[in-house]
């Protein structure tokens, strides 16, 4: 303790000498600023003196790592590219309005498209247009050909979780045949006489009256849910709550029916069905847009309100450059129908003439886009081998001469042509509100009005309620000439429009034509299954087809489709056998891209 306090007396006995602390701290100053200008501002100096040399060497610097840089993303990019992924919204255009979703009663382009996105069928057409199983799995035909036993998948369900069963299948097939229901399939008498019974929960049975060769193309038919439609009186079913919110088993389902924006036309809005049997559709949504014509269809495309058309005909050329246009023949015709019961084509010989003066390579330059030849009751490829019946060479000169010996003769100002009484060579032809069957019917006009018959033409709305097309025009076959679409399909079986016994007020034979010949061809070629015999029934049907010229091939029909090309739609590029069938890729569909790495 005395150390302690003994030192810290000598601390307190230290002095401070302010002078001497001035001293030190001036040769301090003194030799930093000796420093600062040694080895800072001097070399300042012979910086500014290598200034030049140094921006040279940064900008090289600079120029080599941008040079990698860009050869890094360079080579970057060329290993990735752009992949269509799942999710985004379809949205399509098509023509007609839509009135139902129930596609017992589906009338319009749109219709049927919706049917074709809610519902299925035991049989579909896949992308090379050829009839694939859906919800069949299985077929055994009878050895009378008169009973098929279809065997149906376990894993459909309908999009309100319930199991798709074979009695939905019957009840479907009841609905189609009643007379209250009067569906479509109805009015056709397309499955009078045919019967349907469930065997079990995934066995159909079909029993026919007699055999019919292409019975299993008129299998797909969409198939609706008994568990929700048997409770509801058959009449009643059009006008059901159903028709505007179906329970469906197809690869999308209704969200949303809805009026657009401007209240101009109806959108149903659907989303990718997450129970569908045969995978989730890519696309999250799809929207159907029912437009009531082209016009409008062209307007939305333009305006960015859909991403694609169907349908839209040769009005693609005001579109911009940056749309993506195909076109896909589908199996059906577009002709004009000669009604035979007409009082101056009932003459022969005057439709010799029609026939033999209608360039119909001239009316095809009218459709505005290339579509293929076609001059029988059947599309190409649909008859096969040697024999097959050739179309009547175009001969201006040949039909004056045909017109000649009906007794139709030029006048003296060879403008038109009259009979000995003074009766003028006059027809009525008509068509549907269609810009390019409009263009066609101009230029058909012009050439037999060249060969001095009067023309007079009309152009009726379906859609019109007040013109009433069906009633007041095709079912008293209220025309001479019918410019209008004949739908083939798949199968070659034209039993429809030209079997004499369809020639009435709800057939379908609208140009009243009637031949035994005719008709021995179509009945037997629809009750053998042999496809070499079926071929030359066809054959021989044709060739009494050309003769007797119930009807003139103008062109094969073509569907026309237009996309932007932010989307992407799975069609098959050889055609479909019917509009609605370009869905048969549809869970393939896209909308939405993103990057990635492509692989080795």
């Amino acid at each position: 303790m005395a150390d302690e306090k003994g030192s810290w007396k000598r601390f307190q006995r230290i002095s401070f000498d302010s002078k001497t602390f001035s001293k030190r701290a001036l040769r301090a100053e003194n030799t930093t600023t000796r420093h600062a200008h040694k080895f800072v501002l001097n070399k300042l100096d012979s910086l500014r003196n290598v200034r030049q040399h140094v921006t040279i060497w940064l900008s090289i610097i600079g120029v080599l790592v941008a040079a990698v840089a860009l050869q890094m993303l360079w080579y970057q990019q060329a290993y990735r590219t752009m992949a269509w992924k799942e999710g985004g919204t379809y949205a399509e255009a098509v023509l007609g309005p839509l009135s139902t979703l129930n596609p017992l009663y589906a009338s319009t382009p749109a219709e049927m498209s919706a049917g074709k996105l809610i519902f299925s069928s035991l049989y579909t057409y896949d992308d090379t247009g050829h009839l694939s199983d859906d919800l069949a799995t299985g077929l055994t035909v009878g050895q009378s050909g008169r009973e098929y036993v279809i065997t149906l998948r376990d894993d459909a369900r309908w999009s309100d979780d319930v199991k798709l069963t074979a009695q939905d299948v019957v009840f479907t097939v009841d609905l189609m045949k009643s007379a209250e229901v009067r569906s479509t399939m109805f009015l056709s008498n397309s499955w009078s006489g045919i019967s349907a019974e469930a065997m079990n929960d995934h066995t159909v049975k079909f029993t026919l009256p007699a055999q019919f060769a292409p019975f299993q193309h008129a299998l797909t038919f969409a198939v609706l849910p008994k568990h929700i439609l048997s409770d509801v009186a058959p009449g009643a079913i059009r006008q059901s709550a159903f028709s505007v919110s179906p329970v469906g088993s197809g690869p999308f389902t209704l969200r949303l029916l809805q009026n657009s924006p401007d209240g101009l036309h109806k959108i149903a809005n659907l989303s990718a069905s997450t129970n569908y049997y045969k995978g989730v559709p890519r696309l999250a949504r799809f929207e159907l847009h029912g437009y009531k014509d082209q016009e409008d269809m062209m307007r939305a495309l333009a305006t960015g309100e859909v991403n694609a058309a169907a349908g839209t005909s040769a009005q693609t050329s005001a579109l911009p450059s940056t749309f993506v246009v195909k076109e896909y023949p589908v199996n059906s015709g577009v002709y004009a129908l000669l009604n035979s019961d007409s009082p101056v084509l009932k003459e022969l010989k005057i439709r010799q003439a029609l026939q033999v003066g209608t360039d119909t390579k001239d009316l095809r330059k009218a459709v505005g886009y290339e579509v293929p030849d076609l001059h029988l009751p059947f599309v190409d490829g649909q008859l096969s081998g040697g024999g097959i019946p050739a179309a009547a060479t175009y001969d201006e000169a040949k039909a004056g001469a045909l017109l000649n010996e009906a007794g139709w003769t030029l006048n003296a100002g060879k403008q038109t042509r009259q009979n000995a009484s003074g009766q003028p060579l006059e027809l009525s032809v008509v068509t549907v509100k269609d810009p390019t069957y409009e263009k066609v019917l101009e230029r058909l006009a012009g050439q037999w009005r060249k060969l001095g018959i009067k023309v007079n033409t009309e152009v009726k709305d379906p859609l019109n309620a007040t013109q009433d097309f069906v009633q007041s025009t095709l079912q008293p076959r209220n025309f001479d000439v019918l410019l209008t679409e004949l739908e083939i399909g798949a199968d070659p079986d034209v039993f429809a429009y030209w079997h004499s016994s369809q020639a009435s007020r709800l057939g379908r034979n609208f140009a009243n034509y009637r031949s035994s010949l005719s008709d021995d061809a179509l009945s037997s070629a629809r009750a053998r299954s042999e496809p070499a015999l079926r071929n030359e029934k066809y054959k021989a049907f044709a060739s009494q087809w050309l003769k007797d010229v119930p009807a003139i091939g103008l062109y094969q029909s073509v569907m026309q489709y237009v996309y932007r090309p932010s989307v992407i739609p799975d069609i098959r590029a050889g055609g479909v056998p019917t509009e609605a069938d370009r869905y048969s890729n549809v869970r393939y569909w896209a909308a939405e891209q993103l990057p990635v790495y492509k692989t080795p």
